[in-house]
């Protein structure tokens, strides 16, 4: 079954797809908006255009569709696309909870639909780079990996101000930041959950949080999002107790550091600084650390569509379950939970 995708919202996101999933040999079938502005663009785009979601959906020729419309419209769109046969695709996040992603899959298993959610992030190239090292042993044994997202644009536009809209950046990138990291080390157990969660320039919605995840098998990651720190730190550091990592963004510019041979040689002795004498936190001296290029990664993002065609066409797993976005989608209302009673979550899995 080749993909005739329709696409609900014809907002940036869908635009998106829309210019994009044809790489992957997916056929544009039809969009939709209900916002007059964005008919002209679609049609001079060469779309075949509808003006409401019940009719795109009513479109024989549409056998799939994503949903990039606000957050709290995915569980809606999706039951209707369900109830009309349609192959559904959510922009994440897939639902608002738990309960309603539930709801959901239920729906979709009804009417014997693929269902699943589109988590681009887990093609990034520099979350690639930190899951290679991770796989491959390369720093040894991992105590903690840092994830972290700055900028300094700071307000939110448009409908992400605003809860009844899922708007919030737990809901916009809290979401990536929390599926990469299971990603990374499937199959561990989460062993305590963290969050402080703040409204910094926003009075509905969040705009900062912090996550602290400790896991079973002794990695701690530390997951941080803000809109408005002004200087940004590196977007990855891992640690290993055989090396370093840092990504700095997403560009994905950084080393790998190791201990070099002449900082295994020196001796104990308590050295001189400016805040005074110290022994462990002395400079290191020149050769002590070596520097090393980071693992290299081939990665598409169009991949994830082709992983869409070889499940309708019976010949692969998804690489996005939605087991797997239950997990999520878990992680995050814990977060809430533990933010707002400034608790740990403790033996969440």
């Amino acid at each position: 079954m080749k993909i005739k995708l329709g696409v609900i919202g014809f907002g940036g996101m869908g635009k998106w797809h829309a210019q994009n999933a044809p790489r992957a040999g997916v056929e544009i079938a039809a969009v939709c908006d209900i916002k007059e502005e964005r008919w002209s663009e679609a049609e001079e785009m060469g779309f075949k255009l509808y003006k409401s979601a019940d009719e795109l959906l009513a479109d024989s020729e549409v056998n799939t569709v994503i949903l990039t419309v606000p957050n709290h419209l995915h569980k809606e769109m999706c039951l209707k696309a369900a109830a009309t046969g349609k192959n559904v695709i959510t922009e994440k996040p897939a639902a608002m909870n738990v309960a309603e992603l539930d709801e959901m899959e239920a729906a979709c298993k009804k009417a014997g639909v693929f269902f699943t959610a589109h988590q681009n992030r887990r093609w990034d190239r520099d979350m690639l780079i930190v899951k290679k090292a991770y796989d491959e042993g390369l720093l040894g044994n991992i105590f903690t990996i840092e994830s972290k997202l700055h900028s300094g644009n700071g307000y939110m536009h448009e409908w992400h101000l605003y809860k009844k809209y899922g708007g919030g950046m737990i809901y916009d990138w809290g979401v990536h930041l929390i599926d990469q990291a299971l990603f990374m080390i499937p199959g561990v157990k989460i062993k305590s959950i963290y969050a402080d969660i703040k409204n910094v320039l926003h009075e509905e919605v969040d705009d900062y949080f912090k996550i602290i995840l400790k896991m079973e098998n002794g990695v701690t990651f530390h997951l941080e999002l803000s809109t408005y720190i002004l200087e940004y730190q590196p977007r990855w550091l891992v640690a290993g107790d055989k090396g370093t990592i840092i990504v700095k963004s997403f560009g994905c510019e950084g080393a790998l550091y190791r201990t070099g041979d002449m900082l295994k040689k020196l001796p104990p002795q308590i050295t001189e600084t400016v805040a005074g004498p110290t022994r462990q936190f002395a400079p290191v001296p020149p050769g002590g650390i070596v520097e090393e290029s980071l693992p290299q990664v081939e990665t598409d993002w169009v991949d994830f569509y082709e992983n869409v065609q070889g499940v309708l066409d019976g010949t692969e797993e998804s690489k996005i379950k939605i087991s797997e976005v239950r997990r999520v989608l878990s992680v995050m209302e814990a977060a809430w939970e533990s933010s707002k009673t400034n608790k740990a979550i403790i033996d969440f899995e």
